[in-house]
């Protein structure tokens, strides 16, 4: 959760574990090399990780934001960190139909 005057909470502390777009910003970063895997970004202000979404969008550019694109190792890093965000997220009570919700 980012509030402009306050500092990233990390991705541990966020909701259920980082299931928000800042987290999606953060463990993209880390697929592709950008920050460490372990890196939560816990203590960053808001222009840090906006600088780090502006990283993030110019490494995903070549492959049309779409994981298929990706070569073969950075697909599987992929996989890798998502499918470990994914099971923590569960473990905190996150469930993918949280979000669908026709009305939003």
């Amino acid at each position: 959760m980012l509030n402009r005057d306050k500092t990233y909470v990390g991705l541990d502390a966020d909701s259920y574990g980082g299931m928000t777009p800042t987290g999606t910003i953060i463990r993209d970063a880390q697929v592709f090399g950008l920050i460490p895997e372990g890196e939560t970004c816990k203590g960053w202000a808001v222009s840090r990780v906006e600088a780090l979404y502006d990283q993030v969008s110019k490494a995903w550019h070549p492959y049309g934001h779409l994981v298929s694109r990706l070569p073969e190792d950075l697909r599987e890093r992929h996989r890798r960190i998502y499918d470990a965000a994914i099971q923590q997220a569960r473990e905190l009570g996150w469930s993918a139909e949280l979000y669908d919700d026709p009305e939003i």
